[in-house]
């Protein structure tokens, strides 16, 4: 068998997957639901990441700020979202960890409900701390 028809095999085996298929999305504008209340530290990254992320796609990103009862009702709406791939959620420790816990029947199951697709921000939460409230001794 020569190269060219072991590329040509290569290239029908390929456009055979699901993943080949997905080249073309996507196909309509984004929404990326910020569960928390416009203008606070978690919009500002939701806006920037959106921005960028329109441009990288070609796309427009539209940013929801679905906020109240700590993240869970933005989060809620993604989870019953349409699986399509179209619809995501700015996740945070709070989100996806700590309502988890503290709710006795959370609106959602965050291991079940959401596929993770990346890290976006990681800060410290008291980086300030480290140098103001270190032991005396």
């Amino acid at each position: 068998m020569s190269r060219h028809h072991l590329a040509l095999l290569a290239a029908v085996c390929l456009s055979l997957t699901p993943a080949a298929h997905a080249a073309d999305w996507p196909t309509r504008p984004l929404t990326m639901i910020n569960p928390f209340a416009p203008g606070g530290p978690n919009d500002v990254v939701a806006r920037l990441f959106a921005q960028r992320m329109g441009e990288s796609l070609g796309q427009s990103v539209i940013v929801e700020n679905v906020g109240g009862a700590g993240g869970m009702n933005g989060a809620s709406r993604v989870a019953k979202a349409e699986p399509d791939g179209y619809t995501f959620l700015q996740g945070t420790v709070g989100t996806q960890a700590q309502n988890q816990t503290l709710y006795k029947k959370p609106a959602y199951n965050a291991t079940t409900d959401f596929e993770p697709v990346t890290l976006v921000i990681e800060r410290p939460w008291c980086w300030w701390r480290a140098r103001t409230c270190r032991s005396r001794t």
